[in-house]
């Protein structure tokens, strides 16, 4: 396991990304313990650390600059308290395929009052009955959760099943998701770990397919929310098929049309 030291901070890639953020890139150096983050100087809009080891969403010193943090591919099972002390203005944070399994770690993410585009896909918390539901209640700033906007109608649910309730740990429901395997249960089994490798979500620089798909989404959107949310799967990496299908499709008919021309 590798510590973040300063030096590994000042040697990793920095570059401004696809939507014009200054990103630091730590991706895939084994560490395992968020430290040392005082030595940025508080310079960058998003910091990626997918791929690596690490188990806790803490360690942060004051980072009034911070709008994204991309922890893909961890470990992380629990999630510090009072981070909105540490991260004031944080607006995306995607988390996806780590360990999170209990919906009172979302109760410390509620502090981050900023947060308006989360994601926990494949972490045992998202099989949860009614986990969408509590989320939505609990940090009333998102605006989109795993990729979904978030509705007036599921704000009114939620506000109905949890508003004036407090759920303790020992009441949190759980829900079976048919052919769905947690990690925590599977990296038990022979060959687990290139299973898990296998399922892990890849974030490489997006393709000029990709940033295609993505501008041409931007083009069509309808509101102001769906260009916030398609600039949130910018910045993870995480470009939906379908997207790409539209520019595909829409290459397709730009050529049947010259074709027709000639």
């Amino acid at each position: 396991m590798v510590r973040l030291t300063p030096e590994l901070i000042e040697d990793s890639f920095q570059y401004i990304n696809p939507v014009k953020e200054y990103e630091l890139c730590l991706r895939g150096y084994k560490i395992g313990l968020i430290e040392n983050l005082g030595a940025t100087l508080n310079q960058f809009d998003t910091i990626d650390f997918s791929d690596n080891e690490i188990r806790r969403l803490d360690g942060f010193p004051l980072m009034t600059k911070i709008k994204s943090l991309l922890l893909n591919n961890n470990k992380i099972q629990y999630v510090g308290q009072n981070l909105n002390q540490f991260l004031p203005n944080i607006e995306n944070l995607v988390m996806i395929n780590n360990n999170i399994e209990e919906l009172t770690e979302i109760d410390n993410l509620s502090s981050l009052k900023s947060l308006k585009y989360l994601s926990l896909l494949r972490n045992p918390v998202a099989a949860l009955k009614h986990y969408r539901l509590y989320t939505i209640y609990r940090i009333p700033s998102l605006r989109v959760l795993d990729f979904k906007r978030i509705r007036d109608k599921e704000r009114q649910e939620a506000q109905k099943l949890y508003k004036g309730k407090k759920l303790k740990k020992s009441e949190v429901p759980r829900t079976f998701v048919p052919g769905e395997q947690l990690d925590k249960l599977s990296l038990n089994q022979p060959g687990a770990e290139n299973g898990q490798k296998q399922q892990r979500v890849e974030r490489a620089q997006p393709s000029k397919e990709d940033i295609d798909a993505i501008r041409l989404a931007i083009s069509q959107a309808k509101s102001i929310e769906e260009i916030e949310q398609l600039n949130a799967m910018l910045r993870s990496g995480i470009i939906p098929s379908h997207l790409k299908q539209r520019v595909a499709d829409d290459a397709a008919k730009n050529n049947q049309s010259m074709v027709e021309d000639e």
